[in-house]
């Protein structure tokens, strides 16, 4: 194993094991499998930190290997964004495979099974398939086609291969025990008649692998040790194991761990992608969705993540984890590396009236001023007319408001103590323009006199300010469990975005897309990759600087 902090968990004891028995002669390979149908999401991130992170620590190797043996739901794009995503998370595969790379293989292992006298072609439709399989209280009956001869299996599925029947006409299937209590053992499909093109294949097959028939001889051609996946694939490894018996070839160990459930969002491909044909989001990398794409729109980094995969560990039982764990993670991660900044939403104007017009003062403010080890000065404008948040005024003040209100002193953050004098109002009687006066004594933020003074508020000067979108985005679904009763659809939120008018202050005009920042006093936030333009930047908040998840563990 490499010297690196090791974390434990049950798969790594079995993989002790197995060095110790010397079951693979201490070789430890694994893959990750992703079907190319959809984009992964923070599930996925964990099975892949599972896979290449054991891999690493082993000294050993992780393949990525697609599973591409359904061409109705595959594409390209699918592949692409998968390769971009684990490359993202920090890993690099040791060989890129397809199972598609086997389907001459894995056709001649079903002809070996034919004349095994474990497989047969199989007439009967899949609804019939179905009732004839049985159910958990009741036996399962066999298929009248189960007691054809090797010779003539052979004929029909070289016939299957060859394109001579329609689709749903014919499957091959494995002969296993239609009265076993597992109901996966009885007579499982191993190919179906499918005349599609396929992505990397073209023309060449009309016949395709199901995945149970693929997996576990993919993983035994490949060499793979230990075959790692989600629990509901438990009940899939009797048939893995009996396939691999059956044939006599190298023999992985399958291990199946609790998959990742996520409170206030969706982590099925599947429904993801009918939020996306539906238009209810902008596409597979909109910020609301789990996907691993839209974590990065949204400002989660590579390491946040990772973090968050260390957190919640590897468990044996399904569990569901809070939303919050997975937003302090990426607060903590920021808090550390984001710049601050200072950006204005719905913005009010404030005069400071003894302020001359035309009059510029700056003040350096340190970028990094909370990493004692890294040290990068700005220079902030201020001018007699700046923005303010328009929550950091009120005309009525409440009990305990220490922001800003006539008569009452505040600090302008890193600048002056600005004293409120008047405000001004519209016909409508909103609050449009706040006048005030600055101690000219007091500029870099401090009192002259040493007097106390309890508010500070971010600004931005109105001359010098950029304007910007920032968009809010808040949970999907607004309660954290779905109701398995309401159809998913009607239970989205639709007030999980919310685009305000922004002012920044200059020194974002040269940020990169993809950056992150804090802005204070509100949170951190990221400059999008999708819709920043040379005329028009758009934020997206990460998440609030508030962190309700660390005061419940307290």
């Amino acid at each position: 194993m490499s010297e690196e902090k090791k974390i434990s968990n049950f798969v790594r004891d079995i993989i002790d094991g197995h060095n110790e028995d010397g079951r693979f002669d201490k070789v430890v390979h694994t893959r990750f499998p992703p079907e190319p149908n959809g984009y992964l999401h923070i599930g996925h991130a964990k099975s892949i930190c599972l896979n290449f992170g054991i891999a690493r620590d082993y000294d050993g190797k992780c393949n990525l290997r697609f599973d591409d043996t359904n061409p109705l739901k595959e594409n390209v794009e699918f592949i692409n964004s998968i390769k971009e995503d684990v490359k993202w998370l920090g890993f690099e595969w040791d060989a890129e495979l397809y199972a598609s790379d086997y389907f001459q293989q894995l056709y001649d292992m079903a002809v070996e099974m034919i004349n095994l006298k474990k497989a047969y072609v199989d007439d009967l439709s899949a609804d019939d398939i179905r009732k004839y399989r049985g159910s958990l209280t009741e036996r399962g009956k066999e298929s009248p086609n189960r007691s054809r001869s090797v010779e003539e299996n052979l004929e029909l599925f070289e016939k299957m291969k060859n394109g001579e029947f329609d689709e749903g006409e014919k499957v091959l299937r494995a002969k296993v025990d239609m009265s076993s209590p597992i109901i996966n053992m009885r007579d499982p499909v191993m190919y179906r008649i499918m005349k599609v093109t396929h992505h990397r294949t073209g023309d060449d097959w009309v016949i395709y692998p199901t995945y149970d028939w693929a997996h576990g001889q993919s993983d035994s051609i490949e060499g793979i040790t230990h075959s790692i996946c989600t629990l509901e694939f438990e009940n899939h490894r009797p048939l893995y194991d009996w396939y691999l018996h059956a044939l006599e070839i190298h023999h992985p160990q399958q291990i199946e761990f609790a998959r990742l459930n996520l409170t206030h969002t969706l982590m099925s491909k599947r429904k993801l992608g009918v939020l996306v044909d539906q238009g209810l989001v902008e596409g597979w990398d909109d910020p609301r969705l789990p996907t691993i794409s839209g974590l990065r729109r949204r400002g989660y980094t590579p390491e946040a993540i990772r973090n968050f995969c260390d957190k919640i560990g590897v468990a044996k039982a399904n569990s569901t984890v809070e939303f919050q764990l997975l937003e302090h993670t990426i607060r903590d991660h920021l808090n550390k590396v984001a710049p601050r900044a200072m950006g204005v939403m719905n913005p009010l104007k404030l005069t400071i009236t003894n302020l001359p017009e035309g009059e510029t003062k700056y003040f350096e403010v340190d970028h990094y001023r909370h990493d004692p080890d890294k040290t990068e000065m700005r220079k902030v404008p201020l001018t007699r007319e700046v923005y303010i948040e328009r929550d950091d005024f009120s005309e009525n003040p409440p009990p305990k408001y220490f922001r800003l209100a006539v008569g009452r002193e505040v600090r302008l953050m890193g600048a002056c103590l600005v004293t409120c004098t008047d405000f001004v109002k519209d016909d409508a009687g909103n609050v449009v323009e706040v006048l005030g006066t600055y101690d000219p004594e007091s500029l870099g933020g401090q009192a002259p006199d040493g007097r106390r003074v309890k508010g500070t508020i971010h600004w931005v000067s109105a001359v010098h300010g950029l304007k910007a979108k920032v968009r809010l985005y808040d949970h999907l679904f607004a309660e954290p469990h779905l109701d398995e009763d309401v159809d998913f659809i009607e239970q989205v939120n639709k007030d999980s975005l919310v685009t305000v008018e922004a002012v920044v202050e200059p020194g974002l005009k040269d940020a990169q897309k993809g950056v992150s920042f804090q802005f204070m006093r509100k949170g951190y936030f990221v400059l999008d990759t999708v819709d920043t333009t040379d005329d028009k930047m758009v934020f997206i908040r990460t998440v609030s600087l508030r962190d309700s998840w660390k005061k419940k563990q307290k």
